[in-house]
């Protein structure tokens, strides 16, 4: 913050002032007041034909802020002269224009500050307001200023009070005005049972040090330069320079010591009957001093050294350079809470995300559920086919004992034996045609099984990239936690419960896994009993194969007895059955042709080829 800018805040006060109307305009002729006032106490030449000639196409009319901001800086501002006056008058000025319009405390109240005090705090004010117009300031640098006079008065600042006026919405986003911070001070909520004596002079302290850029005051011995004896002075240190008066009230000055970078401080032992000595080094002179005590010949070397270290740095005043770095902070504080919030905000997505997640994953769960409610149907469907096939196979083995049993009891009657024979073929062909229909069942069933085995490997799939997904989550949870653990430890609740949320998730993920792990056993329990009742058709097949054997013509009748243990039942596909076929009629057409010369020799030719034929008997 230079000068022009410490000077355009007080004058913005002295120009709002005249502004009666409140309509941002100021007549000529007061400006033409307010700039000879200026002109005056500035120390520069006045030049009454300017303000004229700046506004000459202008009708009589007043002047806005915007339109008097040129003439200002160029016929006042830019001939400002650093150290060639005294900023102290500007701000009387101006504040006994602004105070006459705007500065109406209560006369009878018992805490009313005196007039002195009102315009330090308004200097006070405009040092520490913003820059920008119309001036506030912040509650942080209220706070400061406030703590700043409780720790002159010796007293702990207590915000508890004000702790409803800070935390107005107003004021946190507006920051408070100077006529609101001195109603303030003269309600008397810090000043509260306090002598005005001495809160005037932690007024001025705060007033000197702030704005005086006076770094410390206060009585030490010095030791001088030609007599070399020791006498007692009241020095005060600023940023250029340390001064000596002979008292406090800072009439007669004694001398001045310039600081630069050549300056240097160093502790001395103590010697002449002087205790806590020190001494400032410049390139010409060396000033030898003692303090009180070693308390105050700390902060003596310290204060000066800080001056040393800002002349070097360049920064004219500690307080200018503290506020700045104040203001920084803020903005980072205010950087870091929109950042917060923007992470809040982002954290809030995820967890929507996720919920979104959870309830997928519910879905897909419930779709399982439906998927194994399916299964368990089909599985008790194939059961039942299965009882159903096994019960017919049950039937056709009772039929087939039937079959037998009647086979037995009309085995005398031969005529009927090949009829019989060819009914039972017939029944043999449709036990085959049922006997393919249950393999089909079975290729079915099979088929049905691969595709329940499809159907599993996608819900496989489905749950990898759900794996792969939460695992993402995880990994995105992990980094965060590693990027905001510094920064954000409040959050440690929050992504512990993310965390347990997230083993929650796992340990649901393996329940499906488990359920899934059942369904493979309830395949693999189908395909055994599929394999099984395979087997059985197999056997009974066998079982039927045997049961089955041709019984040639014209053979003897067995007896009933022992007829039945060798009796067999031959297939379509038996070579002995078709081989019988043709050696009869092979037969028939040699009997055709030789019966008229000899039926002895016919009946002897039929005996050989029945011998030849392996036909079966009977015992």
């Amino acid at each position: 913050m230079d000068l022009r800018s410490e000077l355009l805040k007080s004058i913005w006060y002295g120009f709002t002032a005249l502004d009666l109307e409140k309509s941002g305009k100021v007549s000529k002729s007061q400006l033409k007041v307010l700039s000879h006032n200026l002109c005056t106490v500035l120390c520069i030449p006045h030049d009454p034909v300017a303000l004229e000639e700046h506004f000459r196409d202008d009708d009589d009319g007043p002047v806005s802020s915007q339109g008097y901001m040129p003439y200002l800086n160029k016929y006042i501002l830019d001939k400002v002269v650093e150290d060639s006056f005294n900023k102290e008058h500007v701000d009387e000025l101006c504040w006994t224009l602004t105070a006459k319009k705007n500065y109406q405390p209560d006369r009878s109240s018992s805490t009313l500050l005196p007039e002195k005090d009102a315009f330090r705090l308004w200097c006070l004010f405009n040092f520490l307001s913003e820059d920008k117009y119309p001036l506030v300031m912040v509650p942080d640098e209220v706070e400061y200023l406030l703590k700043k006079i409780c720790m002159a008065m010796s007293i702990e600042f207590n915000c508890v009070e004000l702790e409803d006026f800070f935390s107005q919405d107003s004021v946190r986003q507006s920051g408070i005005t100077v006529w609101i911070f001195l109603e303030m001070m003269n309600s008397g909520k810090i000043s509260r049972g306090i002598d005005k004596s001495i809160i005037s002079m932690a007024i001025e302290e705060a007033y000197r040090e702030i704005v005086g850029d006076v770094l410390k005051e206060g009585y030490m011995w010095k030791k001088g330069q030609l007599r070399r004896n020791w006498k007692e002075r009241w020095f005060t240190l600023r940023p250029s320079n340390l001064s000596y008066y002979t008292t406090e009230d800072r009439k007669d000055c004694q001398g001045n010591i310039a600081l630069d970078g050549n300056c240097c401080v160093e502790v001395l032992p103590d010697r002449d009957g002087k205790r806590c000595m020190f001494c400032l080094k410049t390139l010409s002179k060396t000033y030898e001093m003692s303090a009180s005590d070693n308390k105050q010949r700390q902060e003596w070397t310290t204060a000066i050294q800080t001056a040393i270290r800002l002349h070097v740095e360049g920064k004219k005043s500690l307080h200018k350079d503290l506020k700045m770095k104040r203001r920084e902070q803020r903005e980072q504080r205010e950087k870091r809470q929109q950042a917060k919030e923007e992470e809040l905000q982002r954290l809030l997505a995820l967890q929507e995300e996720r919920e979104h997640k959870l309830a997928e994953l519910e879905l897909l769960k419930e779709a399982q559920k439906q998927a194994q409610a399916l299964l368990e149907q089909d599985e008790q469907r194939r059961r039942q086919q299965h009882e159903q096939l096994q019960r017919t196979l049950e039937v056709q083995l009772r039929e087939a004992e039937e079959a037998r049993v009647s086979m037995q009891a009309e085995m005398a009657l031969k005529e009927e034996e090949a009829e019989r024979q060819r009914k039972r073929i017939q029944e043999l062909e449709e036990m085959q045609k049922r006997l393919e229909e249950a393999l089909q069942q079975e290729i079915k069933a099979r088929r049905d099984e691969e595709a329940f085995r499809y159907a599993q490997a996608g819900l496989l799939a489905e749950e990898e990239e759900k794996m792969k997904a939460l695992m993402s989550l995880q990994e995105e949870q992990e980094e965060y936690i590693l990027k905001t653990q510094r920064e954000k430890q409040e959050l440690k609740q929050e992504m512990e419960a993310k965390s347990r949320s997230l083993d929650e998730a796992q340990r649901q993920l393996e329940e499906v896994r488990a359920n899934r792990h059942r369904v493979d056993q309830d395949v693999v329990a189908a395909q055994r009993k599929l394999r099984q009742a395979s087997t059985n058709v197999k056997h009974w097949n066998v079982q039927m194969n045997r049961l089955m054997r041709p019984i040639g013509p014209g053979e003897k009748r067995p007896s009933l007895g022992s007829s039945f243990s060798s009796f067999q039942i031959p297939t379509q596909r038996d070579p002995a059955l078709r081989l019988r076929g043709r050696s009869g009629s092979e037969d028939q057409d040699e009997e055709s042709k030789e019966n008229v010369e000899n039926r002895a020799g016919c009946d002897l030719e039929k005996r050989h080829s029945h011998a030849s034929n392996g036909d079966m008997d009977i015992p």
